[in-house]
């Protein structure tokens, strides 16, 4: 297992360059990069500048609005896609990872629905390009993927798509993260490791999950999911991949967060 820089949680940060990123990726010997969009830059240069530091781009990142119940509504979306595969391909990036959210309008399965007709659209075009096409759990209440029934529902219904596993946002659906991994092991390519702090009984201030608990974000290693457990679970699956250190709080500056935590997870690893 590796870790891998997640721009997105960079991008969160006041001043924040592709540089400083590149920076810190290099300084703490993450070995890959996952670009959550493309920040301004032309695909092409942000692939040199990982290469001059000696690290992989492992994974494209971005949002494609498909969320809808007729064919026609999702064309735009689907052709985001294909444009985010074309520019996988310039990055050199082997995988990619299509953000899928729910909307209050629709179920949950209504949601997950509309994505796996598109995404059915879409995978022979991803095959062509040989850019492995991934889905992420996502949390939240209106949110089609979240708990491991989700994602293999997911991957039966679409031949050829992979999960991207995100160990926080499948306890909002009331499962054990270890467990999730575990049963999902055979289709995941990509993980996200997060943390989550729970909200009082009664405060609403956090994000309402679907199991009725509102969280808040939490450093990875300062929260309730249990990162010990899922590393042993993926080791015992044999995962060999990247796990992507993402950070949404405030309560750290997402450079030192960064910092906290790989040095965390790094202890874990060599456990």
């Amino acid at each position: 297992m590796k870790l891998s820089m997640m721009s997105y949680t960079l991008a969160r940060q006041p001043g924040f360059s592709l540089k400083t990123m590149l920076d810190l990726t290099q300084e703490l010997g993450l070995t890959g990069i996952d670009f959550v969009s493309l920040h301004g830059a032309d695909p092409r240069e942000l692939k040199t500048m990982a290469q001059d530091i000696g690290v992989a781009v492992v994974c494209y990142t971005f949002g494609a609005d498909v969320n809808y119940a007729s064919t026609q509504a999702r064309a735009a979306g689907i052709d985001q896609i294909k444009q985010g595969i074309e520019t996988a391909v310039l990055l050199g990036a082997p995988r990619i990872m299509c953000c899928a959210g729910g909307k209050p309008e629709y179920t949950c399965e209504e949601s997950r629905r509309h994505y796996l007709d598109a995404f059915a659209e879409i995978m022979d075009f991803a095959r062509k390009a040989g850019v492995m096409f991934s889905v992420e759990n996502m949390h939240g209440k209106t949110s089609p993927f979240v708990t491991s029934a989700d994602m293999l529902e997911a991957v039966r219904a679409v031949p050829g798509l992979k999960i991207t596993f995100d160990n926080g946002n499948c306890m909002t659906g009331g499962e054990e993260p270890a467990a999730s991994f575990t049963r999902s092991a055979d289709y995941v390519i990509h993980a996200h490791f997060k943390d989550w702090s729970l909200c009082a009984p009664g405060e609403q201030a956090g994000m309402p999950g679907k199991d009725g608990r509102h969280y808040k974000p939490a450093l990875i290693g300062e929260g309730i999911v249990p990162h010990r457990a899922c590393l042993a679970a993926m080791k015992q699956a044999g995962y060999k991949g990247y796990i992507n250190i993402e950070y949404e709080g405030n309560k750290y500056p997402p450079d030192d967060a960064t910092r906290r935590a790989a040095g965390y997870l790094y202890d874990l690893i060599q456990e």
